[in-house]
């Protein structure tokens, strides 16, 4: 029997196994593991940090999810990967063997380690919600009446949105204590490659909020003795095992550590392996690490593991990744900004159209039909031999 392995709860992934709901891939085994079982939806974060939807509400259960798809769900982090012998070490010991790997493990944030206790990394998603919690308890207990200091560092979305989307919680769960709030980056403007419109309606969303905007400007923690809360935002950085070479093995990698695959999703160097969202580096042009393309991206992979797996009647298609799309972001108080191409809008209409749009996602995943009888089979590690030499890629 192959084994077809799903690294990640990315959401291209959450989209592969709801197929397998809908279409079940017979004579495989299906493995997925994730260091956590729920997953956030990126789109909805702001609106979970602002106190508009409960964590569950924003989440998919993976466990369940691969339930359903007849799949094995292991809890576990990616620690090396071994191409061609085509295997897996995970960060608690154990190994998976693969016939077909699927790479959907998103990014990570690194911040610097001085003023660690203040740090609030965006990313990964699935380890905010303990760290936001422990913040709000901390709010909560805490007395003091001295102003509280929020900074979000870097300019594109997740730094405006969170900003925004914490000052407007704090605020609410503590009217009486004065919060103030501050954006930094290095960019000599927000949210690069948006519309003029949309960056002048979050230039407002941020003045509105009260938030010191500084443009072309490093953060480091001597120079920013006063904040209490640091949302660290900047660009999406590769793990650290695509980075260094002796645990990624000959995988093919670009100069930030992304996983170059071709039009078809597939690694350059090692046709067994896929790669998509975030920790993927697509040829060509980069794409933005934004949730909109592993989404994009979900149907394609799920169409060419099939194809690679030899299912009858299956060939691999190629990804055509949108040119423009529409950006929705949470601007506060129950506002968004949208903004696609040229065009770029602000209001409460825009994030109801958000709102609309991101639980439609999610209502598959929270309405799970019950696990199939029988299909579910144990998830052993290095337990098979591995491939013949000469069919590793």
């Amino acid at each position: 029997m192959k084994r077809l392995v799903l690294a990640g709860a990315g959401h291209a992934h959450a989209l592969v196994l709801h197929g397998l709901v809908r279409q079940p891939l017979h004579g495989v085994e299906v493995v997925v593991f994730s260091p956590q079982p729920l997953a956030p939806y990126s789109g909805m974060v702001p609106g979970w940090l602002a106190g508009r939807y409960r964590f569950d509400e924003i989440t998919i259960d993976f466990p369940a999810l691969a339930a359903s798809a007849g799949a094995r769900w292991r809890q576990g982090e990616l620690q090396s990967l071994d191409p061609a012998r085509r295997q897996l070490r995970l960060a608690d010991g154990g190994t998976l063997d693969y016939d077909v790997l699927s790479l959907n493990v998103g990014s990570t944030l690194n911040p610097p380690a001085a003023g660690a206790a203040r740090m609030l990394p965006l990313r990964p998603l699935a380890l905010l919600q303990r760290q936001y919690d422990a913040l709000l308890a901390r709010w909560d207990g805490d007395r003091a009446d001295a102003p509280f200091v929020v900074t979000a560092v870097g300019g594109g979305a997740a730094g405006v949105e969170s900003l925004l989307a914490v000052l407007e919680r704090l605020r609410s769960r503590r009217p009486d204590r004065r919060v103030h709030g501050q954006l930094v980056t290095r960019g000599p403007e927000l949210l690069p490659g948006l519309a003029p419109a949309a960056r002048r309606a979050a230039q407002r969303a941020l003045a509105q909020a009260g938030v010191v905007v500084q443009l072309d400007h490093a953060w480091c923690s001597a120079a920013d003795p006063d904040s209490d809360v640091v949302l660290w935002a900047t660009g999406a950085e590769a793990h650290a095992w695509q980075r260094e070479p002796d645990r990624r093995g000959a995988l093919a990698v670009d100069a930030q550590g992304f996983v170059c695959i071709d039009a078809q999703l597939r690694s350059v160097s090692h046709p067994a392996v896929f790669a998509s969202g975030d920790c993927a580096s697509w040829p060509g042009r980069a794409l933005p690490k934004a949730g909109v393309h592993a989404v994009r991206m979900g149907p394609v992979l799920a169409r060419n593991l099939r194809a690679a797996l030899g299912e009858p009647g299956r060939r691999c298609v190629t990804h055509r990744p949108q040119r423009q799309f529409l950006a929705l972001l949470a601007s506060g108080q129950g506002r968004a900004i949208a903004s696609r191409g040229p065009f770029g809008a602000e209001g409460a209409w825009a994030w109801r159209w958000k709102d609309r749009i991101d639980r439609r996602f999610l209502a598959p995943f929270h309405r799970l039909p019950p696990a199939p009888c029988g299909t579910v089979t144990p998830c052993a590690g290095a337990d098979r031999p591995p491939p013949p030499a000469g069919d590793r890629q």
